[in-house]
Order: structure tokens, then sequence, then C-alpha cells
């Protein structure tokens, strides 16, 4: 069985000077492309955001359980404590990020078939470097994850990571006419958007 899937999308974009996952990007805004490339992994579709974003009204939104603007763990717990409640068969569900256009068409496949038991954690890799918001999430952590952000220094992800089990599955380059590409290439800054806008037209 496929798992639920949750888009991060919570971020306050301050670089960007707007929010990111509706900017444009080619033909459709950024987050159209996550969510084209993320909905067929999946089954069923959320979006960690405190309101619903204009032109994707139709999905579910879930604002963080946790006050206080804590970060892509808070919303991480908000999908563990959501998808307990509304999928109770599922031990794991997948998280994105809204700003990584490109990421891989297998992501939740290869997550999944790297998923021993309940309490694994899966994270994805690429270029040597570590994407802890691609992650395959284990329900049954809620409540350790709840806790251990109750903690003010507790805000970073792979302190998170280092207390439980987890394996890291690599993913290769994308081929594209521009060169090489990052499946994990995310946007910060205009210059980010610029370069995803070339590379998206190269993938076309």
């Amino acid at each position: 069985m496929r798992p639920p899937g949750l888009i991060l999308a919570g971020g306050r974009s301050s670089r960007m000077g707007a929010n990111k996952a509706l900017l444009p990007l080619g033909d459709k805004s950024v987050l159209a492309h996550v969510i084209r490339r993320l909905a067929p992994q999946v089954s069923d579709l959320a979006v960690n955001a405190n309101a619903p974003f204009p032109g994707f009204e139709s999905y579910r939104y879930l604002a963080d359980d946790l006050a206080g603007q804590l970060g892509p763990l808070a919303g991480i717990l908000t999908g563990m404590r959501h998808y307990s409640r509304r999928l109770a068969e599922v031990s794991h569900f997948a998280s994105v990020p809204c700003d990584s256009p490109f990421l891989p068409l297998d992501l939740v496949l290869q997550f999944s078939a790297a998923c021993s038991d309940p309490e694994t954690i899966v994270i994805a890799t690429s270029l040597e470097r570590r994407h802890p918001v691609f992650g395959l999430w284990p329900i049954a952590l809620a409540e350790d994850l709840e806790h251990w952000l109750i903690d003010n220094d507790n805000r970073r992800i792979n302190g998170f990571l280092s207390r439980h089990r987890m394996v890291t599955i690599d993913f290769p380059s994308l081929q594209t006419r521009r060169g090489l590409l990052d499946p994990f290439f995310n946007i910060n800054t205009p210059e980010e958007l610029t370069q995803a806008a070339a590379f998206t037209e190269s993938l076309e």
C-alpha cells in the first residue's frame, strides 16, 4: 500500500519576499510542479500550511499542531498526528518541501522499499548530502517528537534523527539538456528561481 504524503509549506519565504510555493516556474507554480511529481506516488496528499493557497483549495491543509513557527519538525509532527487519526492502518507518511520542483518520480517507492519496520525513518541523500525534509516518517514516533520539541533547542531535524533508527536512500542526478541536476534542488532565492526555470525548460 502506498503511504500518504505531506507537503511542508509552512516556511516564511523571507529570502524571496513572497510565498515561494506560488511563484511561477514555467507554465505552473512551484507548488504545482511539486504536486504533479508527488501526487501519483502517495495514497493521500495534504499540505502543511496555515491557510489554503489560491488555486489549490481542493487539498487538505494542516496548520501546525504546536504554535510558534517551530520549523519543519513541527510540520512533521502535525503529519504524524493527522495520519494517526485519519488513516489508522498506515505506519508511515512521506514528506517533501514545497520548494523542490524536481523531486524524484520514484521517491516514495524507493523509501517504502527501504523501510524495514514501523519505527524506521527513511531519508533521501544525493551528491553526498542528506536531505532530511524528504523523508518517510513513522507515525509511531509522534509522542517522542512532541516531547523533543518542548525544548527550544530541539529544532534541527538531524538532531531528532540521531535518536532513532534511520536509513538513507541515495538518488542520482537528473540528466537535462543543461547538464546534471540535483533532484532535491530547492528554491530559496530569486537567483535559484531563475536557475530552476532554466532547468525546467531543459527537462521539457
